[in-house]
């Protein structure tokens, strides 16, 4: 799609001199030419200008936002208006013409792609996003709920998860550069929730807090010396450092060329190369049989259509008194059933093709795979301490991500996407669950269950 996120080199090659991120990010609207930032129109076509939609429906969504605004708890001010509200993190809308056009247009892609072109600011973004993710059903009234088909966007077909589809919609995010997530991420590169000893954590506990997640999961699949270990999903080699430690053999698989590149280097580096092989190569074509699999974080980029083959090919590759160890982030299923063909802002920027699954959804397509959910433990609080950690990390290193290619309008995107997630976790919108899977049949006998 063209206002997709590409590649690293069409990164560097299209990021013009960008402006530095606003100090002046709360200043009145007629500091808005300043205060946004400068954009590649090319790269970045509709958040550079913006849909055409009618006044009448800007001005219509104009109603409905400010009254829905109204009873929340947050100050907000439009324009050169005065601040409305007493309580709670100010939002400023510095362009509201463009703000409520956006939003009657596109409906949440409209309101990310506003604050990547620097049309509105929040003095604490992930506090205000929280707010919004606590009331997300009723902010729209009842009534116009009812006919969201009828303006909700539609996902286009070209990101569903067919196997040329899958290796697309990885590469928009996994491949964007190794060099980008290095700075964010802790030193054992690890992109997913951690598991801490105690909240708040400091930076300087993430990566023990990675360490224990990980070590979790091995230990909830059993994995051990001797132990035949798939790993669908291969991140950039943590796991698959940690199992070979551990004495397993171990066959990781990813659809990221660039994960792939640096987690051999990584393992060879270790001393495991023996142990550990990283393959390019869908899930769906794996071949063999394991004592155990292990995935973590990767049934969200699965897609709804293809969840029943998912969870057969888990059954298909697991060995007779085998387990499988799944970290998810799941939502609630009305949430899910309401949304799944929804595009949305975090598919057109961020995660193509995606969507979170909701428990019931899970243990649907695993007894119909002739699996059965063992144990299922939520920790979704460790998931929005872990994604503040990263969004501090990532804003505090903003110089060198300017230094590596990605403009303005791709780092706003990235502090947007970090909060937005973050806010999810903190409302409970979204939770992160560690599940143990076994054949339906496993009995304690078998080795299924400790």
């Amino acid at each position: 799609m063209k206002t997709s996120v590409s590649d690293r080199t069409e990164s560097a090659a299209a990021a013009p001199a960008a402006a530095a991120a606003p100090a002046a990010a709360l200043a009145p609207a007629a500091a808005l030419a300043t205060a946004r930032p400068r954009m590649d129109a090319a790269r970045w076509p509709d958040v550079a200008h913006g849909p055409r939609g009618s006044a009448t429906r800007a001005a219509v969504t104009r109603l409905i936002v400010q009254r829905a605004l109204t009873a929340l708890p947050l100050r907000v001010a439009l324009g050169d208006a005065p601040v409305t509200g007493t309580e709670g993190p100010l939002v400023r809308v510095h362009a509201p013409e463009a703000f409520f056009r956006r939003i009657g247009t596109d409906g949440l892609i409209g309101f990310g792609e506003s604050y990547m072109a620097g049309e509105w600011e929040a003095d604490d973004l992930v506090g205000a996003l929280t707010v919004l993710a606590s009331h997300l059903t009723s902010l729209v009234p009842r009534p116009l709920q009812r006919l969201r088909g009828a303006w909700a966007r539609r996902r286009p077909s070209a990101q569903r998860n067919t196997l040329e589809g899958a290796r697309q919609n990885i590469h928009r995010h996994y491949d964007l550069s190794n060099d980008l997530f290095a700075l964010f991420l802790d030193p054992t590169l690890t992109y997913s929730s951690a598991v801490f000893r105690k909240r708040p954590a400091g930076w300087s506990d993430l990566a023990a807090a990675q360490h224990r997640k990980i070590d979790r999961l091995l230990d909830l699949a059993g994995v051990g010396g001797g132990t035949r270990l798939l790993e669908i999903g291969t991140g950039w080699g943590e796991l698959a450092l940690r199992a070979a430690a551990r004495g397993a053999r171990v066959v990781s698989v990813t659809l990221s060329q660039e994960q792939r590149d640096l987690a051999t280097s990584r393992i060879a580096q270790a001393g495991h190369a023996d142990r550990v092989s990283v393959e390019l190569c869908d899930y769906r074509q794996v071949t063999g049989h394991y004592d155990a699999v292990v995935s973590v974080e990767m049934i969200e980029a699965v897609g709804v259509d293809y969840w029943p083959v998912y969870f057969n090919t888990l059954e298909r590759l697991l060995l007779p008194g085998g387990r499988i160890a799944l970290q998810a982030i799941t939502m609630p299923h009305a949430r899910m059933l309401a949304t799944r063909t929804t595009y949305t802002w975090i598919h057109k920027y961020i995660f193509p093709g995606g969507l979170i699954p909701s428990v019931e959804a899970i243990e649907q397509c695993t007894a119909a795979a002739g699996l059965r959910i063992r144990e299922n433990g939520g920790y979704g609080g460790h998931y929005a301490e872990t994604l503040r950690l990263w969004r501090e990390r990532f804003t505090q290193r903003s110089a060198d991500v300017e230094a590596l290619g990605f403009d303005a309008v791709f780092r706003r995107m990235w502090e947007f996407y970090l909060a937005y997630c973050e806010a999810g976790f903190r409302a409970g919108y979204l939770d992160v669950r560690q599940l143990l899977l076994t054949r339906a049949d496993t009995t304690a006998q078998d080795g299924g269950l400790r």
